[in-house]
């Protein structure tokens, strides 16, 4: 077995170390100690000059909008000052009018789910200096008419529109109804799986709103205990369809303004999912994309509002499933770009507006993983993606024929783009594996560096005591695969020595956990680990992301079969180097990587001495409809998938020291799954240790949660590895 280094070793920090090394605790991973500086709120101004940053001065509690010139990077004026509006001394984010004559401004925000919220809200008159409250009530997804004269929100499932200069309130839906009936919001596993929660769009001429509508009420529902701190704990029930359920019955109506009138819409044969709705340059034509259940059938729509007419402009099959992204892009002609994996790599297309293929953008063995746009002056598309290394992002322009391509960023790492409206400029965000984030003003023609903006060399300084360890990257070949790896060793590491092993990884289906990337939380953790005496690596197997379709999707109907094969193996292959204590390797993981420990630990009982599961999935049969079938198909149609991978069926081979932890509010994966597993390892007589965190959700967090839960995971480790 030979570890093939692709990389060098990245070294983190460099210079000379005399000082003693300074120890890294729990409390300081958890107390903001290590945390990165960043730009918050960015966006840039309608004028291509001027970019603005939303800021918090705490000691006043009070929020700024401020504007500050790209070229120069100095303010030139405050937009918005919370100090100076009536009645709002603060607030928690805005949005600007198209025109940027307006603000909308959110307050008193409150989780729902993963992306939704609800909140008080004001529309702001950045000229005239008035205020206007949208609505007394708690509200969902208030969004601007192009035309800055209404507001059109969410309450209790129906639909409203705000009229500004008239204060009046008109309800365009009211059907609405908790857990039946939903206007112009996502259910559920929409919004967790298709990453949405406004299902509505104004149409260009502000006099048409398009929106779905989700009849659930056949949906079986999920009930929840909360215990908070009442004599009796309360329940909280929604609708989820798990895999094989009833899904939603989603429908699309258009709401015209002047006839005060909904209709529905015929999109011409049945569809179980409506992913994306968007109007295009035409103020008539909305633009649908329609799926399957499977996800691998999918049709672009175009639908004529005026006639209610609709027409399949393209149309895409795939063999194992099709991504849903937000890259569409209609340009002024109503032609328009689209992405897609068809020839196997993540590539950009230009189609007519008829829908025929103008012709391929970009070409190779790379995929794209961001579209930022298209500038109409000069022609040019920009981009992401991994043409220098699967581990690696950099910034592209191209032109639309697919010519005269050129990187835009200069340093080897992951490079993400910001644009101004205009393209004129990027801000470009870098970070490496020895490099927290950096943040330089790009010019977009040139490639060339126009100014710093913000760096964190004071966090680089205040790291240089901890003596932390190099990133190795390397790749590992592991059942015939090239395997990206990252590897952390102790700093006074002694290649005579043999060590304890901890992996890490995540391995669901389009993932990636190597990256040349500074560090996040769980990185401080292993680096902790390693000053304690641990290697701690991690190997991205197959079903990952970003070497191509086909490795991305050999895991269909099959999840938790290769992907565990090659962690094993992994296993294996560095137990067997010298330095490495074969019979002391153990891994862990969160979700999708809880499901991936558990049964590393069972199926590999002869390879891992001890595993960590937290929030796992144990059988995809207790999964969401949307995330687990676009992979397995369904469990009436694929039995064996389901069970052949599932943790729970492989309790008897557990030999090793097991950890399981869940919180018990999650709405995500929910802990049904952790109870099942736990009354399977009971029958099977095995012992192992467990965690129930009450009231917390899918990440485990709030107050002094998080410290609560490495402490007990490190302790864990130590005592068994």
């Amino acid at each position: 077995m030979r570890i093939i280094y692709s990389f060098l070793a990245l070294l983190l920090l460099v210079g000379p170390t005399t000082f003693a090394q300074k120890e890294i605790t729990l409390e300081s991973i958890y107390d903001g100690t290590f945390r990165q500086e960043r730009l918050q709120s960015l966006r840039s101004l309608n004028n291509g000059d001027e970019y603005v940053v939303q800021n918090y001065d705490r000691a006043a509690n009070t929020m700024t909008v401020d504007v500050y010139s790209y070229k120069t990077g100095e303010k030139t004026r405050t937009l918005i000052n919370s100090a100076a509006i009536e009645g709002l001394q603060y607030f928690q984010g805005y949005e600007l009018s198209n025109n940027e004559t307006k603000a909308l401004l959110s307050t008193n925000n409150e989780q729902i789910f993963r992306r939704s919220s609800r909140g008080i809200y004001y529309v702001y008159d950045l000229n005239t200096k008035a205020i206007v409250k949208v609505s007394e009530n708690k509200i969902q997804e208030p969004t601007l008419s192009p035309d800055g004269t209404m507001v059109a929100y969410v309450f209790e499932n129906n639909i409203y529109i705000k009229h500004l200069e008239s204060g009046d309130t008109e309800q365009i839906t009211t059907d609405g109804e908790i857990n039946s009936i939903i206007n112009g919001v996502t259910d559920w596993v929409y919004e967790e799986e298709f990453a949405f929660v406004r299902a509505f769009d104004w149409n260009a001429d502000s006099n048409k709103i398009a929106f779905l509508q989700f009849d659930e009420s056949e949906v079986p529902e999920f009930s929840m205990d909360l215990f908070k701190k009442d004599l009796y704990p309360t329940q909280d029930v929604f609708k989820y369809p798990k895999a094989g359920e009833k899904n939603a019955d989603v429908s699309l109506h258009i709401f015209d303004l002047n006839t005060k009138q909904s209709m529905p819409v015929n999109l011409g044969k049945e569809y179980e999912y409506l992913p994306r709705l968007e109007w295009t340059k035409k103020a008539n034509i909305l633009s649908v994309q329609a799926l399957n259940r499977y996800q691998n059938d999918l049709d672009l729509i175009f639908v004529d509002a005026a006639a209610n007419t609709s027409k399949v402009v393209l149309n895409e099959k795939d063999e194992a499933y099709i991504d849903i992204t937000d890259n569409l892009t209609f340009l002024n002609d109503n032609s328009f770009i689209w992405t897609s994996e068809k020839d196997n790599w993540n590539h950009i297309y230009h189609y007519s507006k008829e829908g025929k293929l103008i012709n391929q953008v970009t070409k190779g063995k790379w995929d794209v993983t961001d579209y930022y746009g298209f500038d109409q002056r000069t022609g040019r598309i920009y981009f992401q993606s991994t043409e220098n290394g699967s581990i690696n992002r950099d910034v592209f322009s191209i032109k639309m024929n697919g010519k005269n391509k050129a990187q835009l960023n200069q340093k080897r790492g992951t490079n993400s783009a910001d644009f101004s409206s205009d393209f004129s400029y990027f801000i470009n965000s870098y970070t490496s594996a020895r490099t927290p984030y950096e943040f330089t003003l790009i010019d977009s023609k040139t490639g060339k560096k126009v100014r710093d903006i913000k760096d964190n060399k004071a966090l680089l300084e205040q790291l240089k005591p901890y003596n932390l360890s190099s990133k190795e990257f390397s790749t590992l070949n592991v059942n015939g695969n090239d395997l990206n790896m990252w590897m952390i060793k102790p700093q006074n590491f002694d290649p005579t020595k043999s060590y304890p092993l901890l992996m890490f990884q995540y391995s669901g289906p389009g993932s990636q956990s190597v990256t040349n990337s500074f560090y996040g939380t769980n990185d401080y953790w292993h680096q902790m680990l390693a000053q304690q005496g641990y290697i701690v690596a991690c190997v991205d197997g197959r079903g990952t992301g970003y070497k191509g379709a086909d490795f991305k999707k050999v895991t269909q109907k099959e999840l938790g079969k290769y992907e565990v094969e090659d962690q094993i193996q992994a296993a294996k292959q560095l137990g067997a180097e010298s330095y490495i204590d074969a019979e002391r390797i153990g891994i862990w993981g969160w979700s999708y990587g809880g499901f991936m420990s558990s049964n590393c630990l069972f199926k590999g009982n002869d390879t891992f001495a001890m595993a960590i599961a937290v929030a796992p999935v144990t059988s995809w049969r207790f999964y969401d409809s949307i995330y687990t079938e676009r992979y397995m198909t369904t469990p009436q149609e694929n039995a064996s998938g389901y069970d052949d991978n599932s943790p729970i069926n492989h309790v008897d081979k557990l030999k090793g020291d097991f950890l399981l932890v869940h919180g018990s509010a999650d709405d995500n994966v929910h802990v049904q799954n952790t109870m099942q597993m736990i009354e399977a390892l009971v029958q099977a007589n095995k012992q192992f240790d467990w965690a129930i965190y009450p009231d917390k959700n899918h990440g485990i967090y709030g107050g002094n949660t998080r410290l609560h839960l490495y402490t007990k995971m490190t302790n864990f480790i130590k005592e068994n590895l």
